[in-house]
């Protein structure tokens, strides 16, 4: 058994600490709310955010050091926008060795980057290779529920990822390894802004066609640019890649993809988020890979269109169409460039 402290108590922290509990470790759930943290103690209910009863053995804090007292695990699950403010917390409170896994996807504005390098740049007693990281498909109110669900757990130590691989694994929650973080952190974050997308295509009322195509050239596009930054290709094939791009664009359970229908019907970008209520950090992530690609002169056509869209009032229909006027190109001149790109560095 480990002692484990997961901060971020919304849906996905909430759902991976059922996961944790279930596997028999003392899980510590923390919230910056003490109103939320005194209401799951008392009621075992996160109903916010889940409709479903938490074990009672799970402990909710909204005190950061009394959660944190003698883990040997943290699973950080705050929006990315948070992770610098918590880890600065982190680096100050924690003295004693223990394991960091992040399950929270996206890129930071401004200086593009991923959550793993946000944590290593506010944790001075902590190295970059130990970080692990969480991707995959997995709507939290399927893991909740304890349906099927995989993923991939991602870091350069390979004892580390094996040790999160044990930590979460059981009949209900598998999980697979890598060593590829920027891939696996890539795939997850960059999905965000193809969801969007799909939800805005269905929000405008087209069909399937319109949604497989934007699906497999968003894939395309996630690809190009995660292996212009040092990833494997071929993980974007895996479960954090086109995995995860299927789940986040074809659920309901996507709050991406919930925000994009909003939009698709005419609702704008303010209207969309205070609706949600939730963080959707897709709209955060739209704004750091448009400034990268335009910044390193990377194609990506599908995440530019919707950056107009979030920030520039543009219209979805008349980006459809830009999109659909593109020049003529083969198909496959992506995957051969990247591919000679990378192996001929």
């Amino acid at each position: 058994m480990s002692k484990v402290a997961v901060l971020g108590a919304g849906s996905w922290g909430t759902a991976l600490s059922i996961v944790l509990a279930d596997n028999g470790h003392d899980v510590r759930l923390w919230t910056h709310s003490k109103d939320q943290a005194e209401k799951i103690n008392s009621t075992h209910k996160n109903d916010k955010y889940l409709e479903i009863m938490i074990p009672e053995k799970i402990k909710a804090y909204s005190d950061l050091e009394a959660a944190l007292n003698g883990v040997t695990d943290v699973v950080l699950v705050v929006p990315t926008k948070a992770i610098r403010e918590v880890c600065h917390n982190l680096n100050r409170i924690v003295k004693n060795p223990v394991r960091i896994i992040h399950a929270s996807k996206g890129i930071e504005p401004g200086t593009l980057k991923r959550v793993s390098q946000l944590i290593d740049e506010e944790m001075d007693n902590y190295n970059y290779e130990d970080i692990v990281v969480l991707s995959g498909p997995s709507h939290a109110e399927e893991v909740a529920k304890r349906q099927p669900t995989t993923v991939t757990v991602a870091s350069i130590n390979e004892e580390y990822a094996k040790l999160a691989q044990e930590l979460f694994f059981n009949e209900s929650f598998r999980v697979y390894t890598s060593n590829d973080v920027i891939g696996i952190e890539l795939g997850g974050a960059l999905k965000n802004i193809i969801a969007l997308g799909a939800g805005i295509s269905d929000g405008l009322g087209y069909g399937d066609n319109a949604k497989a195509a934007l699906i497999t050239r968003g894939l395309a596009e996630i690809t190009r640019l995660g292996t212009y930054l040092g990833a494997n290709p071929l993980s974007f094939l895996g479960l954090p890649g086109v995995g995860d791009l299927i789940v986040t664009c074809t659920s309901v359970h996507s709050r991406n993809w919930r925000a994009g229908n909003l939009l698709g019907k005419g609702k704008n970008l303010d209207e969309v988020l205070d609706q949600m209520g939730m963080v959707v950090e897709g709209v955060r992530t739209a704004e750091a890979a448009y400034q990268f690609a335009a910044e390193e002169d990377v194609e990506m056509p599908i995440t530019t269109g919707i950056y107009q869209i979030l920030y520039n009032n543009q219209k979805p229909k008349d980006v459809v169409e830009q999109l659909m006027n593109r020049d003529k190109r083969e198909e496959m001149d992506d995957l051969a460039t990247l591919l000679r790109n990378r192996y001929t560095r």
